[in-house]
């Protein structure tokens, strides 16, 4: 008796293996090939820049995506005024650039953590523009800022000051609306001034505050109307009825607004939460600001007061250094020497200009020089003490 035949079912189970293997190849394949294709985006997402243009009405793009970490913004002026463009986070200022010439374009580097932030797109009255910063490995394999720690005895040291030179601007300031309520031009002339200078010497930091510095010292440039515009008050909207004009007339409301927003920024410095950031970030990004545009014009009328003024920066600038000196000689000696003599150049020049007629286009070049070197000795201290400084 013969055996019977057994059940052909190698062949099919082979080629069910084979295509099982296959299919498993190709997937492995088409992983490999998403993941490389997302590696790629994701990279060119960290690295390429981010343009931008500002026209005279908006920003473009007006709604922007990125990923956190360290960021190189592009911007362009194509409007036909200078413009500033602001990162902002509520009502703190994360980076900027300001006095962005038409047609021309400056690039921003600016360290960005996970959030929606907005986008201030040059005159005040134009819409701002949307950032969405999403989360990203790069960001969290970046290095720890310097701790507040370290900090502690500078930061409170700042603090005690920024509430005696905001008080003091504040007290001023209502002094000189009663004096220009009541008719006095002379006292109303030196209240604005010793009011101004105390408000000068916090000036490195109340970038952060830009909604109310744009109010209480507000760049004519930035209006539709520049000086003429109803909307530039404050400081500058005063200095010209008062020096300019030598009218009282229509100064009282201007007055008594500056009064409120000096109230409102002394209330928000009390409640400021303080950084390492503080110091070094504003005064490496203070000192580039001067060297670029916080020089008086030549020849200008108000050459000699806004020699004052630049004094008082100085002080506010120097109040940092001073502050910061015991931290950076602990890691950077050679750079803390340096900033120290950039600081002590640009003083002794500025002390120059002040007794002599000044105003020539040489005393102005000499002084921009010095504080060339003085920014860029203070834009290395960040880094030199772990601190990112956005912005500058």
């Amino acid at each position: 008796m013969s055996a019977p035949d057994k059940p052909k079912a190698t062949a099919p189970s082979s080629r069910l293996l084979y295509l099982g293997v296959g299919a498993a190849a190709t997937l492995v394949i088409l992983g490999t090939c998403a993941f490389y294709f997302a590696t790629l985006r994701v990279h060119r997402d960290t690295s390429d820049v981010v343009a931008v243009s500002v026209t005279s009405k908006a920003c473009e793009p007006n709604a922007m995506s990125v990923l956190a970490g360290d960021r190189t913004f592009e911007i362009t002026n194509k409007s036909d005024r200078p413009v500033e463009w602001e990162i902002v986070d509520g009502v703190m200022v994360v980076a900027e650039r300001e006095n962005i010439a038409p047609a021309i374009k400056e690039t921003l580097k600016v360290r960005l953590a996970p959030g929606t932030y907005e986008v201030t797109c040059g005159l005040l009255s134009n819409p701002r523009g949307i950032l969405v910063v999403a989360p990203s490995r790069e960001a969290d394999a970046q290095p720890a800022r310097a701790t507040t720690r370290s900090f502690l005895g500078p930061l409170s040291e700042y603090k005690f000051y920024l509430d005696r030179q905001s008080g003091s601007a504040l007290r001023a300031a209502q002094d000189l609306a009663a004096a220009i309520k009541a008719g006095d031009l002379d006292k109303s002339r030196a209240l604005y001034r010793d009011g101004r200078v105390s408000y000068d010497r916090i000036e490195p930091i109340l970038y952060r505050f830009s909604d109310l510095q744009n109010k209480i010292d507000p760049a004519p440039s930035y209006f539709e109307k520049g000086q003429d515009d109803p909307a530039f008050v404050g400081y500058g909207r005063i200095a010209r009825g008062l020096f300019e004009r030598r009218s009282l007339e229509g100064l009282s409301p201007i007055a008594d607004g500056l009064v409120d927003d000096l109230t409102a920024l002394n209330t928000r410095l009390k409640a400021m939460n303080m950084t390492s950031d503080v110091l070094a970030g504003s005064a490496a990004r203070f000192s580039s600001l001067l060297s670029r545009d916080g020089l008086p014009e030549e020849n200008a009328d108000d050459h000699e007061r806004r020699l004052a003024e630049l004094d008082a920066n100085l002080d506010g600038l120097g109040k940092l250094v001073v502050l910061l000196d015991p931290v950076l000689n602990t890691v950077n000696q050679e750079l803390a020497r340096k900033v120290d003599v950039a600081l002590s150049d640009v003083r002794a020049i500025l002390a120059k200009q002040k007794t002599s007629s000044g105003g020539a286009s040489a005393d102005r070049a000499q002084l921009a020089r010095a504080f060339a070197v003085l920014a860029e000795s203070l834009n290395a201290v960040p880094s030199a003490i772990g601190i990112d400084a956005n912005g500058t």
